[in-house]
């Protein structure tokens, strides 16, 4: 038998880590589980977990990422539905998921009830959750979009996306604390009656002091392979488009490179942190709970103008120029014909880099006296 080397055993210990969180979490919750115990279930020492995970948190997290990446993919829908009949079908596949009163607590259904008990009670993990939380209502608010009638084609669907995930969270947390007193077809018919709503949402670009300007550059684009993790597939990089990186206090801006850029255009939004031991799962997990949705929904052609990739380990990031990344980071560049062609660093960066050498459509960049972006 072939001896495993440095990096096999250490994802194979790794994988048996997380089984066994799994396993402890589900039946003792995450209060009462123990980093022992833990370690106990998966053969390994204490210290071969920490190795692994910097803490409790960050391997509840991590467990709960991965039961959501590992999500059987769903058959597509079919492709002539209409933007209320798509956000009736997200709905009803959110609350499919919520525990049952009739559930007993040791079981998958009920693992994830202290998630938002754990993202509270820091704000290291508060501001990264809600700037995920944003990034979540503009993928869904784009996929909205794209299934409109013509004739409304300037609307802006971000706010209806927010109004519909503040209903559907707020239903899991009434699940968990208060079993059985939801009645999920309310739900449902609820986020279904949001896209009528006249939220007076019309897309602005920012309004920032010193926005900064793009700087006209030429240097090499040789970017690694990466997943797109809204397709579940290779990453569309080699294209004309806007590459912006991202830190997870900044995952907002990735709207304004959408809006900014050109028709045709790809946009990549790359999630980097400063702490990709217990932010990077809470990301994935975050994410990963949107599209399982999102796919059970939407057709592949409705989904979002906007690909998002991972990048733990900051080899993008760097292929983009930025050497060292934090959760503020905000770094956008433009690339035509396999060159980098404008770069932009700093708040307001992915609209600048996007609207270098042309203006966003006029639809798109309608003032707007009641709601201000950016």
């Amino acid at each position: 038998m072939n001896r495993l080397n440095r990096a096999e055993l250490q994802e194979r210990n790794r994988a048996k880590v997380l089984a066994a969180a799994r396993e402890e979490f589900t039946e003792r919750g995450f209060r009462d589980a123990k980093i022992d115990g833990i370690a106990e279930r998966a053969e390994l020492t204490r210290g071969a977990v920490y190795s692994n995970f910097p803490g409790k948190r960050a391997l509840y997290f991590a467990v709960l990422a991965d039961l959501a990446e590992r999500a059987p993919e769903p058959p597509h829908p079919e492709p002539d539905r209409t933007a209320r009949e798509a956000l009736g079908a997200f709905a009803r596949a959110w609350v499919a998921r919520l525990p049952l009163a009739t559930d007993e607590r040791p079981g998958p259904a009920r693992l994830g009830m202290d998630l938002m008990s754990e993202v509270i009670v820091d704000e290291r993990t508060r501001r990264p959750f809600t700037q995920l939380m944003k990034l979540d209502a503009i993928l869904l608010g784009l996929a909205l979009e794209r299934l409109r009638p013509p004739a409304t084609s300037a609307g802006r669907m971000v706010c209806v996306a927010e109004a519909a995930l503040t209903t559907l969270h707020g239903a899991s947390q009434m699940a968990a604390a208060a079993p059985g007193f939801i009645e999920p077809f309310n739900v449902v018919g609820i986020c279904e009656r949001l896209v009528d709503l006249d939220l007076g949402d019309v897309w602005q670009p920012p309004h920032i002091p010193y926005i900064p300007q793009a700087r006209p550059v030429d240097e090499p684009w040789s970017p690694p392979p990466a997943v797109d993790v809204i397709r579940g597939g290779p990453a569309r990089l080699a294209g004309d488009g806007v590459v912006a990186i991202l830190g997870l206090h900044r995952l907002e801006a990735a709207e304004e490179a959408v809006r900014a850029a050109a028709p045709g255009a790809t946009v990549t939004a790359v999630l980097v942190t400063g702490d990709p031991g217990e932010l990077a799962p809470l990301a994935r997990l975050a994410i990963a709970d949107l599209c399982n949705c999102l796919r059970q929904a939407f057709p592949p052609s409705a989904w979002p103008r906007l690909q998002v990739v991972y990048d733990e380990s900051g080899t993008l990031a760097a292929a983009a120029g930025v050497p060292a990344v934090s959760d503020g980071t905000e770094v956008a560049v433009r690339v035509e014909a396999g060159r980098i062609v404008a770069r932009a660093d700093g708040r307001g960066a992915c609209h600048a880099a996007a609207s270098a050498g042309g203006a966003a459509p006029a639809a798109q960049a309608q003032p707007s006296p009641t709601r201000h972006h950016g």
